[in-house]
């Protein structure tokens, strides 16, 4: 083969491994934008958790895969009947979903199986089964929540914990959607 031949294979293999080589670059470039993308969105907006218990039974079904918006509440405060997902507050290691049942100031009691607050009864739609039994009266403090769970014969909630209030810097987010199973995917209430 002539050299001048042989020179331009050469080149045309040189330009075309540089040309591999930067697509390759091009690709790690937005493979790593996107892991960057995920890792804030995950941190600081929307996460995904699985549900361990049956502590929210009807709303939220053990296994249930949910969206929490972490985003939230930092521009709108806690709503009563909000779904909550929180750092434990007698294990902080652990997340728990519960709905916030009383807020600063409130006086929270159960009497007969029947929530009232500050006095009031509190009509409960979403409840899984009559609650059975008599509880508090709960004082909450400045800076804390009551929470309950949707199935409270069987939630281990602020009834039963030893720091039975959460604090501001517990709360992670919003639950607003179930994921997944697919067949009950949709919006929490």
């Amino acid at each position: 083969m002539p050299e001048r031949v042989k020179g331009f294979l050469q080149r045309k293999d040189a330009a075309m491994e540089q040309k591999v080589i930067r697509e390759i670059l091009d690709w790690l470039k937005y493979i790593a934008i996107a892991v960057v993308l995920a890792l804030v969105i995950r941190s600081f907006v929307v996460m995904n958790i699985k549900v361990p218990t049956g502590s929210m039974l009807p709303t939220i079904q053990l296994g249930d895969q949910i969206l929490v918006n972490r985003f939230v509440y930092r521009f709108k405060p806690l709503q009563r009947g909000d779904i909550v997902v929180f750092r434990y507050p007698d294990n902080p290691k652990e997340l728990y979903v519960k709905r916030l049942i009383g807020m600063a100031g409130d006086k929270v009691e159960i009497i007969e199986g029947k929530l009232y607050i500050n006095g009031q009864p509190v009509e409960e739609d979403y409840l899984y089964e009559e609650m059975r039994g008599s509880f508090g009266p709960y004082m909450v403090p400045e800076g804390g929540y009551f929470m309950l769970g949707d199935n409270r014969n069987d939630s281990k909630d602020s009834r039963f914990w030893r720091n039975q209030y959460v604090t501001d810097d517990l709360i992670i987010g919003k639950a607003f959607f179930r994921l997944f199973p697919l067949n009950s995917a949709g919006v929490l209430h």
